[in-house]
Order: structure tokens, then sequence, then C-alpha cells
């Protein structure tokens, strides 16, 4: 009796009956949908480029549960229990459906998800410590020095883009202050580009694991025009084409995509590579793309039909000696400048001329004097007649300024202790600006290699202990 009693308490205790174990699913049966784990993934990567805090299309923003609940312009987003009476499944269903816009419909398996997930009561269970609560209006808070991943300077000379988290920093050119904040939803910023009339600001990025995303800026309102899902993992170096309508990007799927400017669409899809594609570029008239990747391979294609022309670089085992991460294209040339894990930058031209030898690195114009470590940032001046390269080592970092055609080293350009990720011209070719692992920002001239200016793109809050 003693031992019943005892047990007895301790259910009660804990709040325990007969009931609530009751409710549980029976053995064998399949757990309820999780809103965080698996709902949440979905909606991200097709819903939520169109509906956030920086761009809520229809008055929606679908970036948690509770914004979803609230609805938009057209109501209620879910009605709990009842998936067929629910405009979230009414709009990703049909033929073709109304959702997801320029991109493709949901797999048969992910509405079931959706439809079962409702049924059960569109319950949310995300942790309330990863409550996301930053937007336009609540920008990132920073208490260390943030990874400096991408730098551009606009067409004007006016602005520095400076990657940071969950954001791009619009600076001043010359240093001496903030001049705006882009502040979208992918946590990871990768590379950042200018459109070739300097209104249009696109960035590279998303959530590794997640989504990878293309987001388009209007410069002058500081606002998002347009956002791209293309991918479920991380994109990376983004390149207009010389006449601005189309944008490219390497991706962690091992493809390379061409999307339209205009909406965001896909043009093309390239598939050609074993490995991460790291790097993009496009063709003086804009008819061929060129990628580069973690595969050690330079690859040429057309960019109308998205045929595989060639591989620029040498396919003989050995040649390269580590994978590729960082390309150019000559401003007024087609030909190509990559660096990656041997340290080397080289010159290649884009197009072939004889046939192809084992063995061969017939495109190959040369190379120049090799960087510590993996070259990670490779930019040409706007004449292309010097290029700066910067690079790191895990241990330390480095960034030059080389002469393009003679392969004389300029510059080793001083303060760079840390890895080297990011570098610019100015449109004047006058000075560069780096940026990597330190977090800082500098601007050197260009005609002498020395220190102009040196800042931390953003404010440090001191983290309060115990918070």
């Amino acid at each position: 009796m003693r031992t019943k009693s005892v047990w007895t308490w301790l259910i009660l205790a804990c709040g325990l009956s007969t009931s609530v174990w009751a409710a549980d699913p029976p053995p064998g049966a399949p757990a309820p949908i999780s809103y965080y784990r698996q709902v949440r993934p979905v909606l991200q990567r097709a819903c939520t480029g169109c509906h956030q805090p920086a761009k809520a299309g229809g008055g929606l923003l679908m970036t948690s549960h509770a914004n979803s609940l609230k609805g938009g312009e057209q109501g209620a987003l879910w009605v709990p229990g009842k998936p067929e009476e629910s405009l979230l499944i009414e709009v990703v269903t049909g033929d073709p459906p109304y959702m997801p816009k320029n991109a493709p419909a949901l797999a048969k398996e992910q509405v079931e998800l959706l439809r079962r997930w409702i049924a059960e009561g569109a319950k949310d269970d995300t942790p309330a410590e990863v409550q996301d609560t930053i937007s336009p209006e609540n920008p990132p808070v920073y208490h260390s020095l943030p990874v400096i991943s991408a730098l551009a300077w606009s067409p004007d000379g006016q602005l520095l883009a400076v990657s940071g988290f969950r954001e791009v920093l619009l600076h001043k050119a010359d240093g001496s202050g903030l001049a705006g904040r882009l502040v979208g939803r992918s946590q990871s910023i990768t590379s950042v580009a200018f459109s070739p009339d300097g209104k249009l600001l696109a960035a590279t990025g998303g959530n590794p694991a997640l989504f990878g995303e293309v987001q388009f800026w209007n410069v002058a309102d500081r606002k998002l025009e347009r956002t791209a899902s293309v991918s479920n993992d991380t994109l990376f170096g983004g390149r207009f084409s010389p006449d601005g309508t189309l944008f490219a990007c390497g991706g962690a799927d091992n493809s390379a995509r061409v999307l339209k400017v205009a909406d965001a669409s896909q043009q093309l899809k390239f598939d050609a590579h074993a490995d991460w594609v790291l790097n993009t570029a496009f063709s003086v008239d804009g008819k061929h793309m060129i990628t580069v990747s973690r595969d050690r391979s330079m690859k040429l294609s057309i960019v109308e039909s998205g045929q595989f022309v060639d591989n620029i670089t040498s396919i003989t085992p050995g040649a390269l000696k580590g994978g590729l991460q960082a390309l150019r294209r000559h401003p007024t040339r087609d030909e190509l400048l990559c660096g990656g894990a041997d340290g080397e930058p080289k010159l290649y031209k884009m197009i072939r001329t004889q046939a192809r030898q084992i063995g061969d690195d017939f495109n190959r114009i040369r190379g120049y004097a090799p960087l510590p470590g993996r070259i990670f940032a490779l930019e040409f001046n706007a004449d292309g007649s010097k290029f700066i390269a910067g690079s790191s080592s895990g241990t330390g970092g480095a960034a030059r300024i080389y002469s393009t055609d003679d392969a004389k080293l300029l510059h080793e350009l001083p303060g760079h202790a840390r890895g080297v990720f990011a570098a610019s011209f100015s449109p004047d070719g006058t000075r560069v600006a780096t940026g990597g692992f330190d977090g800082k920002i500098r601007i050197f001239n260009v005609e002498s290699g020395t220190l102009e200016r040196e800042f931390v793109p953003v404010t440090i809050t001191p983290a309060v202990a115990g918070k």
C-alpha cells in the first residue's frame, strides 16, 4: 500500500493523469508534424523571400508562426484543423499553383506535410530562445567584430557596400560614416555587387543547409525590390551581366544559376561541376558564363542554352593544386583571373584556339607571385591594368596589388595580420578597400600603397554578463 501511495503522489505531483497518457499517440502511430523542424524550413525556402519584414508582399509576414497566423490582405493564412479552408493550401495547390512565384511548385510531399500539420491543429513548437526579432526597424546588434566576406564600391564612387550579419551596410566611400543598413533574412552574406547603372545592389547568401538567396535592393530607396530562393543551401559569387539584365551566382549544391534581374526568375541552371560553385563571371558580350569551383576547374558555358563549352583550366591531374574560389573577368578583354587553394593568381584566355592535348594548360596566359594561403579575393581596377589579390593562411593574411600585363608585384598592403576575404577598387582606380577576418575596413592609396583610412563598419555593443 505504501508503494502504491508513493506512485500515486508522484503522478499527481507531476500533473500526470490517465487522460494525459491516453492522449499520447498509440505505439507505431506517426509523430505529430513539428512547425519548427519540418514546416518552418519549407516556408523559409519557398515563401519568406517575398513575405519578410524587408518586403511584406500582400501585407503578409511569414518569418514566424505568429506573423503567419495574423495573415495579410487576404486574411489568415491557415485555419487550425481545417486544411481545405486554409489559404496556404489553396495557393500552393492548383495547376499551376499560385505560389511560390517565379519558383518551382512545392513537391507533393511538402504540400501533404503542410496539409497534415494544419489538420493536426497548426501548433507552434518554436523554442522561445530562437525567436527571430531582427528587422529593418530592429537591426542586428554586434557584440564583436564581424567577419567581412564581401565588399563593393558603387559605380558613382559614393558608397562602399560591406557584408554584415543579416545585412549589407552601406558606408560613405571615404569611411566617414554609415549611409544605410539593408537588413534581410539571410544570415550569411557571401557576395555583393552593384548593377552597372548603380541602381541595384545584389547580395548572395542564405542560411546554411536551409536556403540560398539572391537579394536585389533599390540603392536610392534602401528598399528590397525582389528576392529569389533558388537552393537549399548558400549561394556565392554573384555578378551582373554587362547590360545589367541578368545575374549569375554559384551554390553549395554544385550548381550555378542565371536569373533575370527584372523578376528574379531563373533562366538557367548549370550542373557540370562536381563540387561547390564559388564564383561566376560573364564574358564581355554577356553571351557566356564562367564558373569556378572547389572541384579545381574553371568552366565555360553558353548563357542562352546552358550548354557546356569547355574546361578553361587544365584537366590534367595535379595541374591545379586545389579548389578555385576567386574569379574576375578583365574589364575589356575575355581574360579570366582566378585563384584558390595554391595561392597563385593566374590569368587565362576564355576561348581555346587549338585542340586540347593531354597534359596541356593552353589557355593559361601567365601566373603571378603566390600569396600565403588561399586566395579569397580578386578584383581588377577599371581599365584592367592592375588587380588586387587577398588571401588567408589560417594564421595570417595578405593583400597585394599587381600589374596585370607584366606580372609585377606593385604593393604589399600593410596591416593584414588576419585573413583577407574581400577587396574592391574605387571606380576611378585611386583607392582600394579590403576586409576580412579581423572585421576592419582598410582603404589604401593605389599609387603609393599606403593606408589612408581604417575603420570598423559596425557599432560594437559590449555584451552584458548574465544576459
